[in-house]
Parts: C-alpha cells; sequence; structure tokens
C-alpha cells in the first residue's frame, strides 16, 4: 500500500511535469541585443566544427568565443581555422589551471572575461543547436524578464546502451523537480540548469560573481542557477530540445565514466545522497522486484510519458529495472570513489568530491 502510495505520487509530479514544462519555441527574435557565444572546449576536435557551422549560421550573433581547455588533439587548430574564415570567431589561449579550480567552471569564467556581449551563452562544444534557436532563446529570456535562462536539451541516442540508459537522465530530474513551482517560485533550492547551453546576463553574471562561485564544484551548471537565486536573480530552465540537442555519450564506459564524475557530487549532503538512492531503490526498482504490480505500472507509466515528450524509444520503457539497476550501482560507485577512494579522471583531470 505504501509503495503504491509513493509511486502514484511521483507519477503525479511526472504528469504536471510533462504538461507544464514551458518549451523553447522557434521564432524570430526582435532584440537588438548584442550575442556572444561562449564555447568551452576539451579535447574536442570531432565535434566542434559542426558546433561552430550551427552558430556561425545564426543571424545576430556577435562574437563566438572558444576556450581551448589544454587540449591534447586538434582542437585549438578547428578554431583557428574558423577564426581565419569568420571575423567573429576568436580562439581564447588556455592559462594555467588554479588548484582550487575545475577545469570547466574556469574555462567558462575566463571566456566572460573576455566577452564584449550584453548576453553570453555558454554551449557545450558537443551540442548542435537548430536554426533560428539563438535568437528564439534570447527573446525567450527578455520576455520572462529572467537574467540566467538555461535549455535542457534534447538527447541523441544511437548505440543500445545509449537508448536503454540516457531516458534515465529526464526520468532522474523529472520525477524530484518540480517544473510548475519552480515556475512560480524563485527559491534557491529549485534552481536547475544544464550547462549544454546557457544564456546569462552579463550585469547580472559580474552580480552574481560568475562561475568564480562554484570554481570547486563538478556539477556547475545547476550549483550556478542555485547561487544566482540565492543572490536574488530569476533563473529558469525550460525544455529545450527543440533549439539544442546533444550526444552525450556514445558508448556503455562513456556514460559510466560521465555520470560517475557527476554523481555524488551532485548532491549537497550524504543525507539527500542515500535518499535518493532509498527512492529509486525501493519505489522505482523494488516495485518490480516485490512484484507489485499497481507500483510497477505507475512506474512504468511515468516512464512512458517520459519517453513520449523526450521522443525516446517506447521499447526502453520495458527494461527499466535493468537501467535503475545499472544506476544504483552507478551511485554507490561515485560515492565509494569520492569518499573513500582517489576520486574520478575525467579527460585527463583528476577530481576529488568538492
Amino acid at each position: 500500500m505504501i509503495l503504491t502510495l509513493m509511486a502514484g505520487v511521483v507519477l503525479a509530479v511526472v504528469t504536471a511535469n510533462v504538461l507544464l514544462w514551458p518549451k523553447v519555441g522557434l521564432r524570430r527574435s526582435n532584440s537588438r541585443a548584442r550575442l556572444s557565444v561562449l564555447i568551452p572546449a576539451r579535447n574536442e576536435e570531432q565535434t566542434l566544427p559542426s558546433c561552430l557551422e550551427a552558430v556561425l549560421a545564426q543571424d545576430g550573433v556577435a562574437e563566438v568565443l572558444v576556450y581551448d581547455d589544454h587540449s591534447v588533439d586538434g582542437t585549438a587548430a578547428v578554431a583557428a581555422r574558423y577564426a581565419r574564415r569568420d571575423a567573429r570567431v576568436r580562439l581564447i589561449s588556455p592559462s594555467p589551471l588554479p588548484r582550487d579550480w575545475c577545469g570547466k567552471p574556469f574555462a567558462c569564467q575566463r571566456l566572460a572575461e573576455e566577452a564584449t556581449g550584453d548576453w553570453l551563452l555558454f554551449l557545450d562544444a558537443d551540442v548542435r543547436v537548430t536554426p533560428g534557436s539563438l535568437g528564439a532563446v534570447l527573446q525567450e529570456a527578455e520576455e520572462r524578464r529572467v537574467t540566467l535562462l538555461s535549455c535542457w536539451p534534447g538527447l541523441d541516442m544511437h548505440g543500445f546502451w545509449e537508448r536503454v540508459l540516457m531516458p534515465l537522465l529526464n526520468f532522474v530530474v523529472l520525477t524530484l523537480y518540480p517544473v510548475p513551482l519552480a515556475l512560480r517560485r524563485n527559491d534557491a533550492s529549485l534552481g536547475l540548469a544544464h550547462g549544454a547551453l546557457m544564456l546569462a546576463h552579463r550585469d547580472a553574471y559580474r552580480r552574481v560573481g560568475g562561475h568564480a562561485v562554484v570554481k570547486g564544484e563538478l556539477f556547475e551548471d545547476t550549483a550556478l542557477a542555485r547561487a544566482w537565486r540565492e543572490r536574488g536573480e530569476v533563473s529558469l530552465c525550460l525544455d529545450g530540445q527543440q533549439v539544442v540537442r546533444t550526444r552525450m555519450y556514445r558508448s556503455l564506459r562513456e556514460i559510466w565514466h560521465g555520470f560517475q564524475k557527476n554523481f555524488y557530487p551532485a548532491f549537497p549532503r550524504p543525507l539527500s545522497f542515500w535518499a535518493f538512492l532509498t527512492l529509486h531503490g525501493v519505489v522505482f526498482l523494488g516495485s518490480f522486484l516485490v512484484l507489485n504490480p499497481a507500483a510497477a505500472g505507475c512506474v512504468l507509466l511515468m516512464r512512458l510519458l517520459l519517453s513520449i515528450r523526450f521522443k525516446h524509444p517506447l521499447w526502453s520503457v520495458l527494461l527499466h529495472p535493468a537501467a535503475e539497476a545499472f544506476l544504483l550501482a552507478l551511485g554507490v560507485s561515485s560515492w565509494w570513489r569520492f569518499r573513500h577512494g582517489s576520486g574520478v579522471e575525467w579527460k585527463g583531470r583528476r577530481y576529488q568530491a568538492p
């Protein structure tokens, strides 16, 4: 009875989120603000060209700055080639990474220091923006009167493990995050962002303190959104699958290591981490293990609703128990490495828990 009740409550949250989370629609912008596109890039030789091509095809882009974050591949050469072709593109050479900074926050801070635009659009090097999308994002931010707008990206999935496991990212967020409440209240605890695309007003960015306020965070995007709200600025995270898409990871190994570095640091306190694992173990996996058809049906319905909204493979819903087992193992591994091991390694850097 309790298990079914818990699953039913979460199903209500997911249903509200699916129905009420606003999408960033593609539309023409009438903004006259200068837009700086800022791309931190570490070993992105393969993905950077398509990202830059899509950005440079947009209207209203004043400049595109690429920070070569000590890459050991041809990332800098790619950026330099585009800089010769288009005067709006500028390659920012790397500075030594300070000991108390994580790589991406420092790269973003350096980019912001060099930017001249009224709005700063931080964009991951492995994303693809759709035609006309950047003007639409800027228009959305100005109409909603926010100073930080993040767009939750659409997920491009090609391999078997991507299709099975990557939908859990949206499942994890939208089973816990109350979208209708976050739209109405600017509480810091309701701050949410995805680093794939974040648009910040330059003046507000400086007032908040920029990425320096999250310099030691591996989960820097949502941490910045929370810091934004703590300091009285208004932030929103909207469904941006129509304007930005990304293929985050390309193999089971990449999925494991990519999320392992963010899993445990995503939680502000150990208690919230263990509460999260308990919820997933008891409700989202336990419903199937104890053969509770009502609770399991609620969980599958959550997955189905999210799959329809975000265009995930419908057949992946049936493999939810296996995906949940993977998620729990990943969480425990992340906790162990940060609390009792030597941390995690990502793109040649080793990180400890903040």
